[in-house]
């Protein structure tokens, strides 16, 4: 029975880094912010791969949404735009989240100050 353990242990998810935000660029055009985004994940094709991240207001609200389509195992860092957030006026702070389609979105945002 002492054998059992190591074997379920085995058998669990294996977790790897999340996607990890590496510079944000953020531009304003009229009413419109884009931001061009640069992610780095360790992809290993479509079964796991950063399939998008997000604009996020200092209160959790999600103002752009980027879908990343398919994955980026032989570029690695990327950059992706995304050139149509309405960003509410007055707002001085965002939050860029990234997610990979196997575990989810990462805990952990990157603030953006918009100038």
């Amino acid at each position: 029975m002492r054998y059992v353990l190591p074997f379920l242990l085995l058998a669990g998810p294996v977790l790897a880094d999340p996607p990890t935000i590496e510079k944000v660029t953020a531009s304003q055009s009229g009413g419109d912010w884009r931001f061009d985004v640069t992610i780095s994940h360790p992809d290993t094709g479509w079964d796991h791969y950063a399939d998008g991240w997000r604009v996020l207001d200092m209160d959790g609200n999600e103002l752009g949404l980027r879908i990343l389509h398919h994955p980026h195992e032989h570029e690695q860092p990327f950059t992706r735009s995304l050139g149509s957030a309405r960003i509410p006026d007055g707002t001085v702070q965002v939050q860029i989240q990234a997610r990979d389609n196997v575990d989810g979105w990462n805990e952990e945002t990157t603030l953006v100050t918009l100038k």
